[in-house]
């Protein structure tokens, strides 16, 4: 399950060492890790990882195609952790030690930065492989925090991309070693945790206000094949 350290200024959400996959447990627990870091007062600012070969695998399937009824509820819940990272009130990075693949891969787009491993691991939206289509509000994430040649491609061939071509297609600002991720991760929140506080939160809110509108949409469809 996902835990909470803490470097100096910087917060290290360390979402597990499993697939990592969003299961309703695993959402609820790091939306309380969240609040411990929202209620902190000071300067501080938010690097996410994860432990061994994943970052982050994306929805449950198996849960959810073992709770057909409760899948409207369940992808609302997604997307509010989405809008939820989007505009948290302080500098967020991802370090994408491993492989981040479709509701992963998004929410490393939700954060304001990305770290990725550069020798191995995907970063992909394998989406349009499996059979899911895109909600409204995934899709406006994505083509808000992406250029739209590559939002382009990411979304309709399910490119995997590996940590030099997603720094060359500009879906992460760093590549680094194996070993070096996580430092990368925290040398770039370090200098801007003095920004944390209401004013960052209002300008991500307005700066993405169509997106967050899109992710809460009420009476999300949901879709497979």
């Amino acid at each position: 399950m996902p835990a909470l350290d803490r470097q100096d200024d910087v917060f290290v959400l360390d979402l597990g060492d499993t697939e990592n996959r969003f299961h309703p447990d695993w959402i609820t627990s790091v939306d309380d890790l969240l609040d411990e870091v929202e209620k902190t007062d000071g300067p501080r600012a938010l690097v996410t990882t994860a432990t061994g070969k994943f970052y982050s695998n994306g929805l449950d399937l198996d849960w959810l195609l073992t709770h057909p009824d409760q899948a409207a509820g369940y992808v609302a819940a997604v997307q509010e952790l989405l809008a939820r990272v989007l505009t948290l009130p302080l500098i967020t990075v991802a370090a994408l030690q491993g492989h981040t693949f479709a509701a992963g891969a998004m929410f490393s787009l939700a954060h304001d930065f990305r770290v990725m491993r550069a020798d191995r691991g995907f970063w992909c939206l394998p989406e349009a492989d499996i059979d899911i289509p895109f909600t409204t509000g995934m899709s406006a994430l994505i083509q808000a925090r992406l250029t739209p040649q590559v939002a382009h491609e990411a979304m309709t061939t399910a490119r995997r991309y590996g940590g030099h071509d997603a720094l060359a297609a500009a879906i992460v600002d760093r590549a680094a070693g194996e070993d070096a991720v996580r430092q990368a991760a925290l040398e770039i929140a370090g200098p801007q945790a003095a920004k944390a506080g209401p004013t960052l939160g209002t300008i991500k809110t307005r700066m993405y206000a169509p997106v967050l509108h899109a992710l809460r949409e009420k009476d999300i469809p949901v879709t497979f094949g």
